[in-house]
């Protein structure tokens, strides 16, 4: 193995440290922001490992082919111990203020949908009960009109079938809706 490929490899464990730090905040953060069940720490602690042996593998095998030596060792030591010490509170801070924009991108998105999707169904719907009210008083309001204007034709039907009717048997739900009929439209003096 060349110098120029242990330095290759010192250099990529070194950027594997500072990436293993910076996944771990990630998860970190997004953990404590998120609000997770104490449950759900086992499986970020499980994908974090999963992907950091994905990453610093991958580092490896593309800088020396996949040999381990101690310089890889010491590489990943000094990056995770250098972003510990240089770099978390940034990378932290900017987890933190993505996670704030996010949030507040979610609370525009849900705003602007109740004002401008949610609001108008809403007076839509008011505004078409109103005025269905409004048709079903109109329509209720005409029909008694209607039923007035035909209460002597009504009258008149009965007097001219009074004979007929006596002479037939009428079945009893026949005449209990014929009394209903005639005392629901019967003239009211006043």
């Amino acid at each position: 193995m060349t110098l120029h490929v242990q330095f290759t490899t010192l250099f990529m464990m070194f950027c594997g440290g500072l990436a293993l730090g910076a996944i771990y905040d990630l998860f970190r953060v997004l953990h404590r922001e998120l609000r997770l069940p104490r449950w759900s720490l086992m499986v970020i602690d499980t994908v974090y490992w999963i992907v950091a042996t994905i990453l610093i593998f991958r580092l490896l095998y593309q800088s020396n082919h996949g040999q381990i030596r101690l310089f890889v060792f010491i590489g990943l030591v000094i990056g995770v111990i250098l972003y510990y010490f240089i770099l978390s509170r940034l990378v932290v801070w900017t987890i933190e203020l993505f996670i704030r924009a996010v949030k507040w991108l979610y609370k525009l998105c849900v705003r602007i949908v109740e004002i401008f999707i949610i609001a108008p169904l809403v007076g839509l719907y008011r505004v078409s009960v109103v005025i269905w009210g409004i048709l079903c008083a109109i329509a209720i309001f005409l029909g008694k009109i209607v039923l007035q204007l035909l209460y002597p034709f009504w009258r008149l039907f009965v007097w001219m079938t009074r004979p007929i009717v006596r002479y037939i048997k009428t079945p009893v739900f026949v005449k209990r809706t014929v009394g209903w009929v005639r005392n629901r439209f019967r003239r009211k003096d006043t």
